[in-house]
């Protein structure tokens, strides 16, 4: 007799179907796990062991045999202990053989019989649900279960044993609750607190009106890092379909404590002397990286050309396509990231490339130098380019400014909101089969769609057309312009791209810096 409990296998964020078949054989004593499995996996079998021990079931003297099937895909995780232990015990007798038709389980045994949290919850259980099957997890995440719908249907376990007592009869467990997606209630950063730069806080507003990638050029203390932080405060919470997209990502890299899900966009701003495994996604067993987990959200890097060069060349795949590819001799997956890029730096390494009394000796020289760390194709796919002077005196004297950023933040919902209405309309929004994005804002936009909504007038047109042969844009360039020019024209409520939304456009459309 074979005893069988389905489970998943993860690529991406893509869920695979697996079955841990479990067959009791006469012979030596021996319990071996076999189907491409890592060595997480392989060691499942003294988890169960202990596992059972701990409520008093000891393993029979027999040959035991586990696959997880398909043999040919590759297993990893501590997610595999639970359908084991499961299908051994169906094996064994002491479930009914028919008690797991229609689950899929997932969950690491302790040794005293605890069933501890896992990755992926999340879109195992909506994989569940879609195949009209129950879920099998751990406690802690049954909340997070109950997002993907038929809250009914998902056994949440604190252990082992209750999870028999639940099968018997003895014991029913009871539903867990999804509840509110739960709300941050922390203050995010208001646009009060930065006072002067005025023109940096206009390109800050249009660049979260239309998701715009954005670079702040400035001297140290200019308030760079204080702008890029404060743009979450002025971005819309993420919708319904927007929040299990984002928290599918945060589910696989174990970053959705008691299965809380928030409205919040994510923001991401990691270290320079990050990885190219920590900023794209790899590493031994393929996890999400920061790009991914910011998918919808806003990634800062501040600092950027303290960041390796062939590290930041990475992400110009992610940042054109909104898919970041991690290939691997034995893996190829992909993960979602549609962000949005915010960048800072400063002009040269000591800073103060425009100030004659603190440049460095070096000046101008060095500032080619340290620009050059970035390169051209990188710099291209960039909305916005902002130099950003020190504030002064007067303006760090002067009473914060009266607007703040629920102001800002009312014009931005306005001008997405318009663009939500645009592509629903022209049938490019919403979600494609797959469950990804396909068009929510006026950066995603390309091709005829955007020739269609992005037009200029005639006078816009014919300036465009001598800008981009004054400064030698490139294609992707000039799309880029258009794209501006198109989220300038929401934030005026404008149906039409007209001259004056162009030529503030081609004014954040830098390619060179300054020397």
């Amino acid at each position: 007799m074979v005893a069988r409990c389905r489970t998943v296998a993860f690529q991406g964020i893509e869920v695979m179907p697996v079955e841990a078949q479990v067959q009791l054989a006469n012979g030596l004593p021996a319990f071996a796990v076999v189907g491409l499995a890592d060595k997480a996996v392989g060691e499942s079998r003294e988890r169960v062991r202990g596992a059972l021990g701990a409520i008093g079931l000891a393993l029979p003297p027999k040959r035991i045999t586990v696959n997880l099937a398909p043999a040919d895909l590759p297993k990893e995780g501590s997610h595999y202990d639970l359908p084991i232990a499961l299908a051994l015990l169906t094996a064994m007798g002491v479930l009914p053989p028919d008690a797991l038709d229609g689950f899929l389980a997932l969950g690491e045994l302790g040794l005293d019989g605890a069933i501890g949290p896992v990755t992926g919850i999340l879109p195992a259980a909506l994989s569940a649900h879609a195949n009209d099957r129950g879920l099998i997890c751990p406690q802690a995440q049954g909340g997070e279960a109950a997002w993907a719908g038929d809250a009914a249907r998902v056994l949440a376990a604190p252990s082992l044993l209750a999870l028999i007592n639940h099968f018997k009869g003895s014991q029913v467990l009871p539903t867990p609750q999804a509840g509110i997606a739960a709300e941050d209630t922390s203050a995010l950063p208001d646009l009060r607190d930065i006072k002067g730069q005025e023109s940096a806080k206009r390109a800050l507003e249009i660049a979260a009106a239309g998701a715009h990638n954005l670079l702040l050029i400035g001297p140290p203390g200019a308030g760079k890092s204080m702008l890029a932080q404060r743009l979450p405060g002025i971005l819309p919470p993420l919708d319904s379909a927007e929040i299990l997209e984002v928290s599918m990502i945060a589910s696989l890299a174990g970053q959705l404590p008691d299965g809380r899900l928030t409205r919040r966009r994510p923001f991401r701003a990691p270290h320079h002397s990050a990885s190219m495994a920590a900023l794209v996604g790899g590493g031994l067993r393929v996890k999400p990286g920061e790009v991914s987990l910011a998918h919808l959200g806003v990634l800062f890097l501040d600092e950027l050309p303290e960041f390796n060069r062939q590290t930041l060349d990475s992400l110009r795949q992610p940042l054109e396509s909104g898919e970041a590819v991690v290939a691997r001799a034995n893996a190829h997956v992909s993960y979602p990231a549609r962000v949005q890029l915010v960048a800072a730096m400063n002009p040269c390494r000591c800073g103060h490339l425009g100030d004659p009394a603190q440049a460095c000796s070096r000046a101008p020289k060095c500032a080619g130098d340290y620009q050059a760390r970035l390169s051209g194709p990188l710099l291209d796919r960039i909305d916005l380019t902002l130099e950003v002077p020190a504030v002064s005196p007067d303006d760090l004297s002067a009473p914060p400014p009266a607007e703040d950023s629920a102001v800002v933040a009312a014009r931005v919902a306005r001008a997405r909101d318009i663009q939500r209405e645009r592509y629903a309309h022209t049938g490019s929004g919403g979600l494609s089969r797959d469950g990804r994005s396909v068009i929510r804002t006026n950066a995603q936009a390309d091709g005829q769609l955007l020739e269609l909504i992005a037009a200029p007038d005639e006078a816009g047109r014919t300036l465009l057309t001598e800008a981009a042969k004054a400064m030698h844009l490139t294609a992707r360039g000039y799309h880029r312009v258009l794209r501006v020019a198109r989220t300038l024209a929401d934030l005026d409520g404008s149906d039409s791209v007209r001259r004056i939304h162009v030529a503030e456009a081609l004014s954040y459309r830098r390619l060179g810096f300054v020397r």
